[in-house]
């Protein structure tokens, strides 16, 4: 079984090793939600990741859910972006944007005023922290069906983006409660369309945006994240038989395409997770750490028990720049500040020391 600093390629990519930063939220984008100095200085710092997930990124005004959280679909975004991805290259690094629209996980006081759409006229749990204070998340407008195609656009043309930004790739968010999982759980989609009902209907329009991208950019820089049964944000998907049905139909649809990767936000033990794994026949990517840190033994655990190809860490890249070097040599961690992951300016996204000091 292969070491967690084994090389491992990617389609044209070459990671040194196999250790990924996951993709995590940090509200500090700019005006216009363009990523400015500090997030420029945040990735550079983190480009000895074998692959850098960028944060959840909307491809589109409306796709935005929490406060400054950056873009991908205007000049000023793509600029800001091209930035950070030539700090990465300069260090080395390989980054992929994570293209995530929030669907109903979103409040208009966060996006200038703009409505929320999702697959059915049904408002999330709980609520959206906004400048003012939490709020009840709103009621979102259901799609029309002829509106489907205009978000695969918005999904193209944020992937179209990212590769003129110079960014290595895109990650498809279909996962944490987000529009494309709203669409896939059958708790948030009660629509009676070609986009619900069955398993394969539920899981049509992932599907369509992650061929519709692929076909954009190229499959080989594409990779998707899921989380079956997350049962988060209100998009619960409480039936084993139907989660089954419903991300089988999905992987068997995308295979073909020939993506870099496929990332699973789950317990990578589970018959479902290998079942999805073999369907997929290419790059799994394991993150199970959504409720606990993961540490080198786990990691390396999923790596000797052949369920993954690589693995996927969050808080501890965020309080650990250079984490794959204090793995590597055994040295102490810095703890990660929860009190700073939301919001706010260097400290707490910056100021963490790296080994070198």
């Amino acid at each position: 079984m292969p070491d967690l600093f084994d090389p491992l390629t990617v389609k044209s990519w070459n990671l040194p090793h196999r250790l990924v930063m996951a993709p995590l939220t940090r509200n500090r984008a700019t005006d216009g939600m363009v990523p400015g100095d500090l997030a420029v200085e945040y990735y550079a710092q983190r480009a000895s990741a074998g692959l850098i997930i960028t944060e959840g990124t909307q491809p589109s005004a409306v796709g935005q859910g929490y406060l400054d959280t950056p873009g991908i679909h205007t000049p000023e975004q793509v600029e800001g972006w091209r930035r950070v991805a030539d700090a990465v290259h300069a260090k080395g690094g390989r980054i992929v944007v994570q293209l995530m629209h929030a669907g109903r996980v979103a409040h208009p006081d966060n996006k200038a005023g703009l409505e929320s759409v999702a697959p059915s006229a049904l408002a999330a749990p709980n609520e959206m922290f906004t400048a003012d204070g939490p709020k009840p998340h709103p009621v979102p407008r259901a799609l029309e069906t002829d509106e489907i195609p205009g978000i695969v656009e918005d999904f193209v043309h944020a992937a179209k983006s990212a590769i003129e930004a110079g960014l290595d790739g895109v990650e498809v968010h279909a996962a944490n409660g987000y529009l494309l999982h709203q669409f896939l759980a059958p708790g948030s989609n009660e629509r009676t369309d070609s986009y619900g009902g069955s398993p394969e209907n539920r899981a049509r329009l992932t599907v369509e945006v992650t061929r519709a991208v692929a076909e954009a950019i190229g499959p080989e820089r594409v990779g998707i994240r899921i989380s079956p049964a997350h049962n988060i944000q209100g998009a619960t998907e409480e039936d084993p038989a139907d989660v089954e049905a419903t991300y089988t139909a999905l992987v068997q649809d995308i295979a073909p395409l020939g993506l870099a990767y496929l990332s699973v936000l789950a317990d990578p033990s589970l018959d479902l997770v290998q079942g999805l794994r073999k369907e997929f026949g290419g790059v799994l990517i394991a993150n199970d750490g959504f409720g606990q840190i993961t540490t080198r033994e786990s990691a390396q655990a999923v790596l000797d028990e052949d369920l993954a190809d690589a693995v996927a860490v969050g808080r501890l890249f965020l309080a650990n720049p250079d984490l794959p070097a204090r793995w590597q040599r055994g040295a102490d961690l810095n703890e990660p500040n929860p009190d700073t992951f939301y919001g706010g300016g260097a400290e707490g996204y910056t100021d963490y020391p790296s080994l070198a000091g």
